[in-house]
C-alpha cells in the first residue's frame, strides 16, 4: 500500500467517525453515566439524615429532608423551603428525585412560588467524577418560561443551588435541554457551561444564609 493510498484511507475512516458521532449527537448526554463515580451518601450537614418510615404495605422506606430554592412573591429573590424526600443510594437518582420535586413548586399556602414551568419533565440527571451534574430537563422549560433576565436567573438558579447546597459532592451544575445542550432558557443566562451556586440571589429577608459548596 502506497503512502498516498494510507493517507486516503486514514482520512476516509476519520471522515467515516465523524459521520457517526454527528448522528449520535441527540444522545451525547449518555456518554456521562461512565463517569458516574460519586457516592451517593454525601448529604450536607443541614439535610437530615436518612430516616425511615412505614409506607401502606408495612415496609420500611427512608427519607431524608432538603432544601429547595422557590420565588418569594413578597420580594425578588429566591427562599429556601425544606421538603422530605425519598432516599436514594444512587446520587443520580437522589439528584433526579430533588429536581422533579422543584418542578411540582413549593408547598400550597406558602408565599413562595415556581421557578420552573409545571409542565417541565426532569429527562435524566447524571454525575462525573469531577463533581459536575447535568439536569437534562424537557423542552417545556424553555417554551413555557414566562422570560425576563431576573426570572430566568432564578429559575437557572433555583436548579444549581438545589443541588449545590444539599449534595456537597455537587460542585457545578449545567443544565441540557432534551439531551442536548442549551444556549439559555428564555434567552440571557448562558448555560453553555457548568455553572456553580450564586446565594446573591436569595431574597433580602432570607434568614440563616447558606454557604455555597467550594467550586473546583
Amino acid at each position: 500500500m502506497t503512502r498516498r493510498t494510507a493517507n486516503l484511507a486514514t482520512i476516509l475512516g476519520l471522515l467515516l467517525l465523524l459521520a457517526a458521532t454527528t448522528l449520535s449527537a441527540p444522545r451525547w448526554a449518555r456518554l456521562f453515566r461512565q463517569e458516574v463515580a460519586t457516592p451517593a451518601g454525601e448529604v450536607s450537614a443541614e439535610a437530615q439524615a436518612p430516616a425511615e418510615a412505614a409506607d401502606e404495605g408495612g415496609e420500611a422506606r427512608r427519607s431524608i429532608n432538603v432544601r429547595l430554592f422557590f420565588n418569594s412573591v413578597e420580594e425578588p429573590g429566591l427562599v429556601m423551603e425544606e421538603r422530605e424526600v425519598a432516599f436514594s443510594s444512587d446520587l443520580s437518582v437522589q439528584l433526579r428525585t430533588v429536581v422533579a420535586e422543584l418542578v411540582k413548586g413549593p408547598k400550597p399556602g406558602s408565599n413562595l412560588a415556581a421557578t420552573l414551568p409545571p409542565q417541565t419533565r426532569v429527562l435524566e440527571v447524571f454525575v462525573t467524577a469531577r463533581g459536575v451534574a447535568y439536569v437534562d430537563l424537557s423542552g417545556e422549560a424553555t417554551k413555557g418560561h414566562a422570560g425576563g433576565v431576573s426570572e430566568e436567573l432564578r429559575s437557572v438558579y433555583s436548579v444549581v443551588n438545589s443541588l449545590s447546597v444539599n449534595f456537597p459532592a455537587i460542585r457545578r451544575v449545567q443544565i441540557l435541554v432534551d439531551d442536548r445542550p442549551a444556549e439559555t432558557l428564555a434567552g440571557h443566562v448562558d448555560l453553555s457551561r457548568p455553572l456553580t451556586p450564586d446565594m446573591t440571589l436569595l431574597a433580602s429577608s432570607t434568614l440563616s444564609p447558606v454557604k455555597p459548596s467550594p467550586a473546583s
